[in-house]
């Protein structure tokens, strides 16, 4: 609840237009946002049987992933026509408001754990950063998220417009096929691993399909169908929601919760480090403005490497799935 009324706090902010309001609106929106996947998963996993963790996981990411998709869709005409960006920031901070109230009344309660030192908060934390099959999952998460974070959402419109030459309005819109891939892939990777009752075929699947439309879209562009590109990587992307179903299971049942706090941080703070990296990669490798196709070619070998050796981790992660902890039991 407190995240969700951070967020809408700092969407009032950020509307409100001064320089020094919308930075402190958008840290208050990054820090609620970051409760939002953790607390969609609790829900999500109360909800469904351990046998469907990965497709409760996929279908929460469905849900962030559609709001990324009318980010990129949408807002844009609405701030652009009927309304000015400040009075849109200014309805979603209402809207995000009622949404608080919303979460108050029907997230399940459950009994508040005993106080204990500062100390103890991260005792969870430990048990999970201690174990090699966590940071498996959370480094091969953020290698598969990087495409997606910071290839499409940061550089995917500056490569269409400065690469490839469209209009802003045209590569906004090819580009925000990438989050509708996610829509379908994430839900869709999810219920095949649960029905398969293997997690790592689903994954690596996922992980094969984006390497082949990644290098389909930047360097086999000529061949490409226009929308097709973006929509079938972000199918595969999908394949980065096992990573979280999967750290859950190879930790005590004790330390699911921090298991997936942990995901999130490891995958975002690896994230946000290897942004402005890649901006300077660019930047060396031409030379300075304007950026070209060359430029953004060679930059995203950076992209296929990720996906190359996210491949070569999955090899050492342990399968969870149904089907083997069902023969391990028998």
């Amino acid at each position: 609840m407190f995240g969700v009324l951070a967020v809408a706090a700092g969407s009032v902010l950020f509307g409100l237009g001064s320089i020094g309001a919308a930075e402190s609106g958008r840290l208050l929106q990054g820090a609620g946002s970051a409760f939002a996947f953790t607390g969609t998963v609790y829900l999500a996993t109360s909800a469904f049987a351990d046998r469907w963790l990965a497709t409760a996981v996929g279908f929460t990411q469905f849900a962030g992933m559609l709001g990324g998709f009318a980010g990129q869709f949408a807002v844009g005409r609405i701030i652009h026509g009927p309304i000015t960006w400040q009075s849109f920031w200014l309805y979603v901070g209402v809207l995000t408001a009622i949404v608080t109230v919303a979460v108050l009344m029907v997230t399940p309660g459950r009994q508040a754990p005993p106080r204990g030192s500062v100390r103890g908060i991260f005792a969870p934390y430990k048990t999970v950063l201690t174990n090699p099959q966590s940071d498996l999952c959370g480094f091969i998460g953020d290698l598969l998220f990087m495409p997606t974070t910071i290839g499409d959402m940061i550089w995917g419109v500056p490569f269409l417009a400065k690469g490839l030459g469209f209009g802003a309005a045209e590569a906004v819109v090819r580009f925000s096929m990438v989050p509708l891939g996610w829509v379908i892939g994430a839900p869709l990777v999810g219920y095949i691993a649960d029905q398969m009752g293997r997690r790592k075929p689903a994954w690596i699947g996922g992980m094969l399909l984006m390497l082949l439309s990644l290098i389909g879209i930047v360097y086999l562009h000529e061949l490409m169908q226009p929308y097709v590109g973006g929509l079938v990587f972000g199918i595969g992307s999908g394949a980065a929601m096992i990573p979280y179903t999967m750290i859950k299971e190879v930790n005590p049942d004790h330390v699911k919760g921090s298991a997936t706090g942990a995901m999130n941080f490891l995958v975002f703070s690896l994230s946000a480090f290897l942004a402005p990296v890649f901006g300077l990669v660019l930047v060396s490798l031409s030379g300075g403005p304007p950026l070209t196709l060359q430029t953004f070619q060679e930059a995203d070998l950076i992209w296929v490497g990720a996906i190359l050796l996210s491949f070569i981790l999955t090899l050492f992660v342990r399968e969870t799935g149904a089907a083997v902890r069902s023969a391990t039991k028998a």
